[in-house]
C-alpha cells in the first residue's frame, strides 16, 4: 500500500494558522490541559514518580523545565520523560477511541517544556496540543487496529509523532525541520502493550514526550534524517504493521480543516478507559434494580473483543492490574468501592474473598457488534430476575457539564482549594506563560 500521501497531509495539518483550529475541539483541548495538569499533580507521590525524579537528579543539567512534584527546573527531555510517566501513573487521564490513545500524557508533557523552554505561552502549549493531538489520531487510524492488537501501545507510538507536531509548532520548526524532527520520530516511537499493569505504561507516555523534544532539538540543529520516515519504504508505518489501512480513506482530499480530536473522552473513573462504559452502565443498572453483590447470580459483560487483550485480568495480582480487570472492577461497583478515587486500588484488594467471590459470577464476552466505546450488560438475580441495558461512552457530552464533573474529579484527586486554583487558571491562557502554568506542577 502507498503511504506518500501521508506525512505531506500531517505537514499541512502541523502549518494550519490559529484562525484555522476548530473552536470545539480548542476549547476540549483546554479541558484537556486542566485535566492533565490535575492528574500530573495527583501522580506525584506515586512510587514511579520517585524513582522517575530521582533518576533525572543524578543526571542533572540545564534548569530549563518544570518536573511535577519537584521544586527544582531539569532540562526539556528531562522534564518531558517524568512528566509523561507521572501523569499517567494513575491511568487517570483523557483517551481518544479513535485510535485507542491517551493523547494528553504524550503531547501535553512535550509542549509545556518546550512552551518553558522558548518562553511561550500557555495557549500557544494548547493550540501546538491540539496539533498533535488531531496527528495523532490520523497516524493511528493509519496505522489500524491491528498495529494495536499486534501489541503497540498507541499512546507512545502514534503519541510521539503527535509531540513530535506539537514541539515543532513551538520550536517554531520549517516544514523541512518537521519533516526530519518526524523521521527521527519514526526511528524512536514505542511503547508496548506488555507493560500494562506495571510501571512500564505509564512510562511509555515520557518516552513519548521525551522523543519529541529529543528528535526536534536535533532537527532544529540541522540533524537530518529520511525523507519520510513515516509512511515512505520501510518507514514507520509499513513496517509496523504490514497490513494496515488506507491513508486515503483517513485522510481525504480538504479534510486538513476537519478536527477529530473533540470526541476525546475524560476519565471519571481511575482505572483503565476500556472499562468505563461496563462501570457507568453497571452502576445504572444496579440503581434501576437494587442489584446487589449478594442478590446477583450471573453477570454477563458483553465488549468489543479488542478489550480482551486489555481489560480482561480474570485474577490481578495488584491493585494496578485491578485497573484492567472487568470481573474485578464490575465486583468493585456491586460492593459499592468508589472507583473514582486511586486509593481503591490498592493491593489488598486482590485477595479480598468477597470480590473475589462477587468477580467468579461474572462473564466477559467479546462481540464484534459491540462498538470500541460500549458495553451491554446482562443480570440475573438469585430471585429469578433479568435485567439489560446497553452503554455508549461515545454519546456526545456537552463541554458545559463536563468542565464541572472534571472540577469535581480534581477536588477529590488534589482537593477542592487547588482544584478551584488551577481552573480559574484557564480563563487567562492566552496572555499567561507557560512557566507560571507549569508552575501548579511544582512541590
Amino acid at each position: 500500500m502507498n503511504f506518500d500521501k501521508l506525512l505531506p497531509q500531517i505537514l499541512d495539518l502541523a502549518a494550519l494558522e490559529k484562525t484555522a483550529l476548530d473552536a470545539v475541539a480548542l476549547a476540549t483541548a483546554k479541558l484537556s490541559f486542566y485535566d492533565w495538569l490535575v492528574v500530573s499533580c495527583a501522580g506525584s507521590t506515586e512510587p514511579l514518580a520517585h524513582i522517575m525524579r530521582d533518576f533525572i537528579a543524578s543526571e542533572g543539567g540545564a534548569a530549563t523545565a518544570t518536573v511535577t512534584g519537584a521544586a527544582q527546573k531539569y532540562p526539556a527531555r528531562a522534564a518531558a520523560l517524568v512528566n509523561g510517566a507521572i501523569s499517567h501513573a494513575l491511568d487517570y487521564d483523557d483517551t481518544h477511541f479513535a485510535y485507542v490513545g491517551h493523547p494528553s500524557v504524550a503531547i501535553f508533557p512535550a509542549a509545556l517544556a518546550a512552551a518553558e523552554e522558548v518562553g511561550a505561552s500557555a495557549g500557544d502549549v494548547c493550540q501546538a496540543f491540539l496539533l498533535g493531538a488531531e496527528a495523532s489520531c490520523r497516524i493511528g487510524m493509519v496505522l489500524g487496529r491491528r498495529h494495536y492488537d499486534a501489541g503497540f501501545h498507541q499512546t507512545a507510538t502514534s503519541g510521539c509523532f503527535g509531540a513530535t507536531v506539537a514541539v515543532a509548532r513551538l520550536y517554531g520548526l520549517d516544514r523541512s525541520a518537521l519533516s526530519a524532527a518526524l523521521g527521527l520520530a519514526s526511528t524512536r516511537a514505542s511503547g508496548l502493550k506488555s507493560q500494562f499493569g506495571t510501571m512500564g505504561k505509564p512510562y511509555n507516555a515520557g518516552i513519548a514526550a521525551a522523543n519529541a523534544i529529543e528528535a526536534c532539538g536535533l532537527a532544529r540543529r540541522g540533524f537530518t534524517s529520511a525523507l519520510d520516515g513515516l509512511g515512505g519504504p520501510q518507514g514507520f508505518v509499513p513496517a509496523h504493521h504490514p497490513q494496515h489501512d488506507s491513508s486515503e480513506a483517513i485522510l481525504p482530499e480538504g479534510s486538513k480543516t476537519s478536527f477529530m480530536f473533540a470526541d476525546v473522552r475524560h476519565k471519571l473513573h481511575a482505572c483503565c478507559h476500556g472499562t468505563h462504559a461496563m462501570i457507568e452502565g453497571l452502576r445504572n443498572l444496579v440503581a434501576a434494580h437494587d442489584i446487589t453483590a449478594q442478590n446477583l447470580a450471573a453477570l454477563s459483560i458483553r465488549v468489543n473483543p479488542r478489550w480482551l487483550k486489555v481489560c480482561d485480568i480474570k485474577a490481578p495480582r495488584t491493585g494496578l492490574e485491578v485497573k484492567f480487570s472487568y470481573v474485578f472492577l464490575a465486583a468493585m461497583v456491586l460492593h459499592h468501592i468508589d472507583t473514582a478515587a486511586y486509593q481503591s486500588y490498592d493491593d489488598s484488594m486482590c485477595g479480598d474473598a468477597g470480590l473475589i467471590a462477587t468477580a467468579s459470577k461474572i462473564k466477559v464476552i467479546g462481540d464484534e457488534a459491540i462498538s470500541d466505546g460500549a458495553v451491554s450488560l446482562s443480570a440475573n438475580t438469585q430471585a429469578g430476575s433479568h435485567h439489560t441495558t446497553d452503554f455508549d461512552l461515545m454519546a456526545p457530552i456537552d463541554l458545559a457539564v463536563l468542565g464541572p464533573r472534571l472540577v469535581a474529579k480534581a477536588a477529590v484527586l488534589i482537593g477542592a482549594a487547588r482544584a478551584e486554583k488551577i481552573w480559574e487558571s484557564m480563563n487567562d491562557l492566552d496572555s499567561m506563560p507557560a512557566a507560571h502554568l507549569a508552575h501548579y506542577l511544582q512541590a
